[in-house]
């Protein structure tokens, strides 16, 4: 079975390096003239498939802004996932799971195992209750070719709290996740399956990112305020393996699928700029 790094790999190379997320929160469904509910949550979902499903290499749906709407939110979920797999994106569901035991085994099943109806090609994760509390979901992933997404360096200014907090051995808790994440990684070609989340809104973090293998995605471009010139600064070295994500400043352009498709190439022309290999 093809590893969720190489499907990856592949994707960016043919379409670009580029994320889309779907977030589909009051103001958002206001600015496109749709209703607060489900019809409008359906709308507007089916309108990013319909622009982007074919363009963009991968899209990112925020589960909250379904779940909000109970059953019948998750339902939409469901379809938009299989809309957009089929269209032939890659899908990585923004859940930020993490749990132990049973319980994280159940959230592994009901994302990463392809029985289940919201299943998609990766899923983000919360390692705050040990990177090795995730493992359900890495061997899930592994099995059937999927991949996780861990946090490590978020652009929230709470997080860093947590994050960059120093343990015994000298290194911060960020710099434990990065490293757990690389051993996942390693001897993985062309790409590892198990990637890290990294705001780019971050700046100079002083970790090293150099010995990861895996994706990079990269969150806070356009209206959460980083510019695809900040990847440069946040990644340096590691630049090849950043996948950047925008959400906001691609969807302010609907509902007008043109303009979304227009916003998404104007996107991934920065991306392309600032991820370039310069001597």
């Amino acid at each position: 079975m093809e590893s969720f790094g190489a499907r990856l790999h592949r994707a960016v190379a043919e379409r670009g390096p580029l994320c889309v997320g779907i977030d589909p929160h009051p103001g958002l469904l206001a600015r496109w003239g749709l209703a607060d509910d489900v019809e409008g949550l359906d709308r507007f979902s089916r309108t990013v498939v319909e622009a982007l499903g074919e363009q963009v290499a991968v899209v990112k749906p925020q589960s909250a802004f379904f779940e909000r709407f109970g059953s019948r939110g998750i339902g939409v979920l469901e379809s938009t996932i299989r809309q957009l797999r089929n269209a032939g994106a890659l899908v990585v569901l923004d859940a930020k799971r993490g749990d132990i035991g049973s319980t994280v085994s159940a959230y592994a099943s009901a994302y990463l195992d392809p029985s289940s109806p919201l299943y998609a090609d990766a899923v983000t994760a919360s390692p705050y209750l040990g990177v090795g509390s995730l493992a359900p979901m890495f061997e899930l992933a592994a099995a059937h070719g999927g991949g996780v997404f861990v946090l490590a360096l978020t652009s929230n200014p709470e997080g860093a709290a947590v994050q960059r907090a120093v343990g015994a051995d000298g290194r911060t808790v960020a710099q434990t996740v990065i490293d757990e994440i690389s051993q996942l990684n390693r001897g993985a070609e062309p790409l590892g399956s198990f990637g890290l989340v990294v705001g780019a809104t971050v700046g100079e973090t002083g970790h090293d990112l150099s010995e990861v293998n895996g994706p990079l995605l990269a969150p806070g471009l356009g209206a959460q305020g980083a510019t695809a010139a900040d990847l440069r600064t946040v990644f340096g070295s590691s630049l090849p393996s950043v996948l950047p994500s925008y959400s906001r400043e691609v969807l302010h352009a609907g509902p007008d699928p043109a303009a979304l498709r227009a916003a998404a190439e104007r996107a991934l022309a920065d991306c392309r700029a600032a991820l370039a290999v310069r001597d």
